[in-house]
């Protein structure tokens, strides 16, 4: 696990009830030994990949914090047209701490999901011994339900085991909550549903390789040269497809590796300063000058 590591920033120097919230990120790995049996593609392996943050927080500041972690969550998401559902993790059998910090934590749960205005589900008992979550589900192409992002309340285990303290406005000392925060959840099982959601079609702002110079015949392979100079000087992530292979093989190659945009340039495009133009979402093409190219597909890009 990664939590301990920001303990040692928070604690490195004294802390102030104006300090808080503190925000504490990093790109993070973790490692779990499941079982072979139980290991599926991108959705379940040993090495995990997370974007995994530490929000230290007054109590008082937990519901205003939850909903700017749901706003970001939901912004997120948006970008790929995912709909994520939501579930409130409430007490287990097994909790650590307080009851009544128990209720407080659950109650600024709950207010964060009402008041972003988001559905969300309780699933009784199955909270952390440390504290509350929400959780982000999606579901994949079979039906099977993962959890993503979370926002999991700490109320005793990190700032207890490593003795986290910040002086009040009354000039005592106070233990702070901690949020462990995710968005993505784990990289590997979300680009797992995005693959999925997609079949390989990314958008083509995310795609390895937004576009593909295809050239008709060695005849015309300084053309496509200009041409991919010109769309990576444009910020257009380009490759060529060149070499002694037949043109609709070629085709073949650029769709079989989901290129958005297929470009093909033969003697007859070199000489009238075009580009033969085939888009991933559909059959038609047309000819357009490069620059032209460029400008179309720049507009689909951050």
């Amino acid at each position: 696990m990664n939590c301990p590591e920001s303990t040692l920033v928070y604690n490195s120097t004294i802390r102030s009830y104006r300090d808080l919230p503190l925000r504490l990120a990093e790109i993070g790995r973790l490692h779990r030994n499941e079982l072979s049996g139980t290991l599926g593609g991108l959705f379940r392996v040993r090495q995990i990949t997370m974007d995994d943050a530490h929000i230290y927080v007054r109590p008082d500041q937990v519901e205003d914090e939850v909903v700017r972690i749901l706003k970001t969550i939901d912004e997120f998401y948006s970008l790929f047209n995912f709909k994520p559902e939501y579930v409130l993790a409430t007490r287990p059998e097994s909790a650590l701490g307080d009851k009544e910090d128990w209720d407080k934590a659950e109650r600024a749960l709950a207010n964060a999901l009402e008041h972003h205005g988001v559905k969300f589900e309780f699933a009784e008992g199955e909270g952390a011994f440390y504290g509350p979550k929400i959780e982000v589900h999606m579901k994949d192409s079979q039906g099977r339900d993962w959890q993503m992002g979370t926002a999991q309340l700490d109320l005793v285990m990190l700032p207890k085991q490593f003795e986290l303290a910040y002086t009040d406005e009354d000039g005592s000392k106070k233990m702070p909550w901690v949020i462990h925060r995710a968005i993505f959840g784990s990289f590997e099982r979300f680009l797992g549903i995005l693959l999925e959601e997609t079949g390989g079609n990314l958008p083509v702002w995310l795609s390895p390789v937004q576009a593909a110079v295809l050239t008709v015949s060695d005849k015309s392979e300084d053309y496509a040269m200009d041409v991919i100079r010109k769309l990576r000087a444009a910020g257009v992530r380009a490759k060529i497809i060149d070499g002694a292979e037949t043109l609709n093989k070629k085709i073949r190659d650029a769709e079989t590796m989901k290129i958005p945009y297929i470009l093909v340039v033969g003697p007859k495009e070199a000489e009238a300063g075009m580009v033969n133009v085939r888009e991933r979402a559909t059959d038609a093409q047309k000819s357009l000058p490069p620059e032209e190219f460029i400008s179309l597909i720049c507009r689909q890009l951050p």
